[in-house]
């Protein structure tokens, strides 16, 4: 299987996916960090993908999205961004409306808390 076609199912079978550098338990950049910490916070139940581990994965997922950089955040199979474009919703509550939009669950409260900390 191609990385384009490993990444599409992959992309395609869970709800949440994120491309990181290292793991949602042991991230390996600050970036991928962040948002990993803000969707285990939030309670989101999702698929972490170490582009660190394949090449091929690592490369492909850049094509595949049109997006340089890593981390990746993917819904429902749709591209939503990177670390600072999912700071931003998460800030703005963006997130919290997508992710009902599309029947993710997560914690209302904890976003709320993510907020409050940062206004």
């Amino acid at each position: 299987m191609s990385a384009e076609d490993t990444i599409k199912q992959t992309v395609t079978e869970n709800d949440v996916v994120l491309f990181m550098k290292g793991t949602k338990m042991m991230p390996q950049c600050g970036f991928s960090s962040r948002v990993a910490g803000v969707l285990n916070f939030m309670g989101v139940e999702f698929q972490d993908v170490n582009v660190l581990a394949d090449e091929e994965i690592r490369q492909g997922i850049k094509e595949y999205s049109d997006w340089p950089t890593i981390p990746q955040l993917y819904v429902k199979g749709e591209f939503v961004g990177g670390c600072d474009i999912i700071t931003e919703m998460t800030l703005s509550g963006e997130l919290d409306t997508l992710f009902e939009q599309t029947g993710v669950t997560y914690s209302k409260e904890a976003a709320d808390k993510i907020r409050e900390a940062n206004a």
